[in-house]
């Protein structure tokens, strides 16, 4: 046996392959892809390199690559990963159990699934979590499909005018689909106006409400009384929420909520040019049959070992497609591995002293900036966490003070207008990388 870590098939292997699929040459494989498509020359690939020639080379492109300070936010945010967790993430018993459909070699990945159900059930105060779903943005659109069918007769849902307008994009897709009626509840003052979410839920066919916490100016609104209202109405009420934030804001349980998603990235995953990242999915026990994704449970073996095995698993290969309400593969299953990590390693004290240090770190830069005459708050009578919309002063422009902040080493936050501003703080900047961006700011 060769030692290689790489053994491609032999002409006879893909002969006998062939053969199985009553194809003599594998261009007949691709033969309902038209001419014009396909590739009519060799791939324009470098000459092979040694190991040491292919380190050397991103060796020397990370050289060229320069790293900002991030107070950039918009649904993803710069939080510290501690060290450990990819040491514990490349355990054989976490990396190599691949499926946990077959619990007697699969107890590794079963436990963490169900670590990562529990930890997140506590975070979001509902009583069931799946594990899991491939983003945020999915998740919530799943959450409207969920809302449907729960409805059955029903298929108009409203979503927040507040919500991530990159989560209600994919919404809108999923809604188109599925012939789902999506409607916004306008915004008024930097939050869902309640006068139109009570109008628009007069009509009586809503099958569920969408909202965000905190809402993607970074405003923690108030929803005291809209599951009531959702629920005399026969309607589901959704939260797309920001996990990290949940350890520090009023929970999508305690307020009364049916399903909360949103992305998991802010628990401990790097910034990666836009993932892999995690979508979070929980609800409440009669919810727990519409939901795609796995359940894992805790139950004893015939010699009363502590074991795990999945207790819900709505995947094509066990059930009619039709009938299927999941498809989540291994990343996701990789990606819940690493939020378990995380939060085991944060603990509750842990979580608050984050959001303590986001929200202290972006009240301050908030007063600061606005003194200096250059931007205010967009929204100044509202409650924020750690992420804020500044309204920039005439003659002042985001392409300015983003430009500005570029050169010292800062991205500045997220451009949603000419003069609008939105940016975030977290435990990663410091006080004087804060004082930095003001000083930077003045000088404009």
């Amino acid at each position: 046996m060769s030692l290689h870590r790489y053994l491609p098939q032999t002409e006879q292997d893909i002969a006998a392959m062939l053969a199985d699929c009553h194809a003599k040459a594998l261009d007949d494989l691709y033969c309902d892809v038209p001419t014009e498509l396909r590739l009519k020359q060799p791939y324009d690939l470098p000459a092979e390199m040694s190991e040491k020639e292919v380190r050397d080379f991103f060796a020397k492109m990370r050289a060229n690559c320069s790293t900002l300070t991030c107070f950039g936010g918009a649904g993803f945010y710069d939080h510290y990963s501690p060290a450990v967790i990819n040491s514990i993430i490349s355990r054989s018993e976490f990396l190599t159990a691949y499926t946990p459909y077959q619990p007697e070699i699969s107890q590794g990945t079963l436990q963490y699934i169900f670590e990562y159900q529990s930890m997140m059930t506590a975070l979001t105060g509902l009583e069931v979590s799946n594990a899991s779903m491939y983003d945020g943005a999915t998740a919530t659109a799943e959450a409207m499909m969920m809302c449907v069918a729960a409805a059955r007769k029903k298929n108009r849902v409203l979503i927040s005018a507040t919500v991530n307008p990159m989560v209600a994009d994919v919404v809108r897709t999923y809604a188109r689909y599925h012939k789902v009626t999506l409607e916004v509840i306008p915004e008024k003052d930097g939050v869902t106006s309640v006068e139109a979410f009570h109008e628009m839920m007069g009509a009586g066919d809503v099958a569920g409400v969408i909202v965000a916490a905190p809402n993607f100016y970074g405003i923690v609104e108030d929803y005291t009384g809209w599951a009531e209202y959702c629920h005399e109405r026969k309607a589901l009420l959704v939260m797309n929420c920001q996990a990290s934030a949940l350890a520090a804001i009023k929970t999508p349980g305690e307020w009364g909520a049916d399903i909360a998603v949103g992305d998991a990235q802010s628990l401990g995953m790097p910034l990666n040019y836009g993932g892999p990242y995690l979508g979070y999915m929980c609800t409440t026990k009669a919810l727990i049959r519409k939901m795609p994704g796995r359940i894992v449970g805790a139950t004893k073996d015939e010699k009363g070992n502590r074991v795990f095995v999945l207790t819900l698993q709505a995947r094509e290969q066990h059930i009619r497609r039709e009938k299927a309400t999941s498809n989540i593969c291994s990343n996701q299953g990789l990606m819940a591995l690493y939020a378990t990590i995380y939060l085991s390693l944060m603990g509750p004290k842990g979580m608050q002293d984050v959001n303590a240090l986001s929200c202290d770190g972006a009240h301050y830069l908030a007063a600061e900036l606005a003194a200096t005459g250059k931007m205010q708050l967009a929204y100044a009578d509202k409650p924020f966490l750690h992420e804020f919309l500044m309204k920039l002063a005439p003659g002042v422009t985001a392409d300015a003070v983003i430009a500005k902040a570029m050169e010292a080493g800062i991205f500045a936050g997220v451009k949603l207008a000419d003069d609008l501003l939105l940016i975030a703080v977290t435990e990663m900047q410091s006080k004087a990388d804060m004082d930095k961006y003001v000083s930077l700011v003045k000088s404009l």
